[in-house]
């Protein structure tokens, strides 16, 4: 049994560290703001909500009770991320900022 959790365990962090880093390197790469956005709002959230995951199963089975800080970090970060992209798009798009994407074709 204890083989099984630390296996989940691994599979979560490893999981969370590998959208971690996607949603990094996505913020740090991508040419445009608007496709900046993507980093932080989809791949980082699921990493750093899965680590949260993560530690909140270790702590609890390790520990004297159910660990429900992780918990409610996970949603405060799963409500503000997007609400925060959500945001700053509007905000972009309010100033007239370019996207140096071309738009999309009329298919008719």
């Amino acid at each position: 049994m204890e083989t099984l959790l630390d296996a989940l365990l691994a599979f979560l962090v490893l999981t969370g560290a590998v959208f971690t880093f996607i949603g990094s390197l996505g913020l740090a790469r991508l040419r445009d703001f608007y496709t900046r956005l993507h980093g932080p709002t989809k791949a980082t959230t699921l990493g750093v909500g899965s680590l949260l995951i993560a530690s909140a199963i270790y702590f609890s089975t390790r520990g004297d009770g159910v660990s429900l800080h992780e918990v409610l970090v996970t949603l405060f970060l799963f409500i503000t991320a997007p609400v925060s992209g959500h945001l700053l798009a509007k905000a972009a798009l309010h100033l007239r900022m370019k996207s140096l994407t071309p738009p999309p074709r009329d298919p008719s």
